[in-house]
């Protein structure tokens, strides 16, 4: 069976905006409170000067690269609030807001997500900021732009870049949709266009979170134009873009895919197969969120084997486009109080997957952490209640992740400038009608090749991990031109290969037929098994099944990529509708996860694959 559909409960403010308002009134007629941080600061941090990150950034593969081309890593902090009813970031009641920059900066964060609704663009005055005793002096009279224009300023002038999201339409709550019956698509696109104009120019600003959490009944490729996040994003995406060419677009997923379920904004299983697509090149970066059990119970944190089943989950929902160097993904959400031994894990585990800075450098995961406040009520955050101080346990969780000059070890920043060597031996290996299968020679270089870029003509279709391609979707009896070059983990891309030309068949003809191979990843209690589909024929296939046997001590307890039923011992996979057309030579992979009941269950498995054309 499928795993079961989650519910994402919202992070709850401590807090009512009433209460603070009433406290802050309380003080604000009394005497100055005691500094309990430090106030305002005269000059910039010393530590500004960074060796990468300056200037707008664009993407190359799976890494995010800087205006020089140095790898980046984002590795950040959110600060929430203009999307509440305060209308402007949390803490200022406490806290200057250039002390409270300056502390995210020495505590090694590079990068702070700031959450907005749309009703900010209505002139919105922010309640609950304290400016007495010379606090937050210069917000005084702003609106709630105008207060942002001033965090954004700040953290440029310390070395820090921002990441704008649009949290929600207005203050009111989420959304499952990117548009409500009181804020439609057009004001959604308007305001987009309109904060993306704003910062032009602004390189501390390098990007814009489109919208946070699409939920069901969101889709992903479904189509629809009322429920299609991706063609949503795509259209939001150009907006931004036609105001401001050099932001990065940061796209999050769905809930639901293919009958898979996931956390709100975490499920990105469909970009892969539907990939966001813009005018502009090297803009998109996918963003998932993640939690642990204070946010809510979900199946995976009570499977006898976890945690070793995590990495294997978030492969499936988005760790698979960072793995084939698909695109940049950064996790713009994970948080938990950590009080419990579960959560505990789940963030160690967690962290190690997102990849050490010392050891991967910025050749690695984004993200930033929910959150700074203190007051998100069902994960807490880096500082205490008392607006000031660390909690110094959740923050040492991340100091392996950290990245505050946003390079910090191998691939970040490291001044490589030499390209891998040109591919060789570029090989048509086999066309139909509508496709063309090419192979060639792996490239080298002196800090490795993470990828290829394919290019049909002068236009690049494809950028791969491996050596191998099938250019799908082709026009019968059609000549077409191919070239290859191969990029390295400093984001260098060699010249390209010699051309070699193929011609498509004319059509009609040919058989299918595929064959199977099944890896296992058994833990004793349980594993998981990737199977990998392969069409043996001459024709492309239309659909494909494979059948395995397995003992009934072998539990089916989830699957992805494919329909999977089970009759006694023979377990059946069948091929779903974006998964079944394979050219001939071309593979897909699925997965299944089973929990073992009986300790003599064996998993090895002789699996046979029959294919339709």
């Amino acid at each position: 069976m499928r795993l079961p559909l989650p519910r994402h409960l919202p992070r709850r403010l401590a807090a009512s905006a009433a209460a603070l308002a009433a406290l802050l009134a309380a003080a604000f007629t009394a005497a100055p409170p005691a500094p309990a941080a430090p106030t305002r600061s005269a000059e910039p941090a010393a530590s500004a000067t960074v060796t990468a990150g300056a200037g707008f950034w664009h993407t190359s593969g799976r890494k995010i690269l800087d205006e020089a081309g140095n790898p980046v890593r984002i590795a950040g902090v959110n600060w929430f609030g203009f999307e509440t009813s305060n209308y402007v970031a949390h803490g200022l009641w406490s806290r200057d807001y250039r002390s409270m920059i300056d502390q995210m900066k020495s505590l090694g964060y590079n990068t702070i997500r700031l959450p907005y609704s749309d009703d900010i663009f209505k002139g919105t005055t922010p309640t609950s900021l304290n400016t007495s005793g010379g606090m937050n002096a210069d917000l005084v009279g702003l609106n709630s732009l105008g207060v942002m224009d001033k965090l954004v300023d700040y953290a440029g002038t310390v070395g820090m870049k921002v990441i704008l999201d649009r949290h929600r339409p207005d203050s009111g709550g989420q959304s499952a949709l990117w548009y409500t019956s009181s804020v439609p698509e057009s004001t959604w696109l308007a305001n987009l266009k309109s904060i993306a104009a704003r910062y032009a120019g602004n390189s501390a600003v390098v990007g814009i979170d489109l919208h946070n959490e699409p939920h069901d009944p969101a889709c992903w490729g479904c189509g629809d134009q009322a429920t299609d996040w991706r063609l949503a994003a795509q259209r939001g995406g150009e907006a931004v873009l036609s105001a401001n060419s050099k932001l990065l677009i940061f796209v999050e997923g769905v809930q639901s895919f293919n009958g898979s379920s996931y956390w709100w904004g975490g499920n990105l299983q469909g970009a892969g197969q539907y990939p966001v697509q813009l005018s502009v090149a090297g803009r998109v970066v996918y963003s998932a969120h993640d939690y642990a059990t204070s946010v809510a119970q979900q199946s995976w944190f009570s499977d006898p084997s976890f945690p070793a089943n995590m990495p294997g989950i978030w492969d499936k929902n988005w760790g698979y486009l960072f793995n084939q160097n698909l695109a940049p993904v950064w996790v713009g959400e994970f948080g938990t109080t950590l009080q419990s031994a579960t959560d505990q894990t789940w963030l160690r585990a967690l962290v190690q997957y997102l990849r050490p800075t010392a050891t991967a450098g910025a050749d690695s995961f984004q993200w930033t952490f929910w959150s700074w406040n203190p007051n998100s009520g069902d994960t807490g955050g880096i500082l205490n209640d008392d607006w000031t101080t660390v909690n110094t346990v959740k923050d040492g969780y991340l100091a392996s992740v950290k990245s505050p000059g946003f390079g910090g070890g191998p691939g970040g920043g490291s001044g490589d400038t030499q390209p891998p060597s040109v591919p060789g031996g570029l090989a048509v290996t086999g066309v139909t009608a509508s496709s063309v299968s090419l192979s060639w020679a792996a490239s080298t270089d002196d800090t490795g090749v993470t990828g290829y870029e394919v290019y049909r003509g002068g236009s690049k279709v494809a950028s791969v991990a491996g050596t191998s391609y099938t250019d799908g979707g082709l026009g019968a009896a059609t000549a077409y031109s191919y070239t290859v070059r191969a990029k390295d983990a400093a984001g260098n891309v060699s010249a390209a290969s010699a051309a070699v030309t193929a011609t498509t068949s004319a059509g009609g003809g040919g058989s299918a037929g595929c064959a199977a191979e099944i890896s296992l990843n058994d833990w004793g209690s349980g594993l998981t098994a990737t199977v990998t589909v392969t069409n043996t024929g001459t024709a492309a296939t239309k659909g494909w099944q494979v059948v395995w046997t397995w003992p009934t001590g072998l539990q089916i307890s989830g699957s992805w990529s494919a329909d999977v039923t089970r009759d006694g011992q023979a377990v059946t996979a069948r091929s779903l509708a974006y998964n079944g057309v394979l050219a001939p030579a071309a593979s897909t992979a699925f997965g299944v996860q089973a929990t073992r009941t009986d300790a003599s269950a064996a998993a090895s498995a002789t699996p046979v694959c029959t294919a339709t054309s």
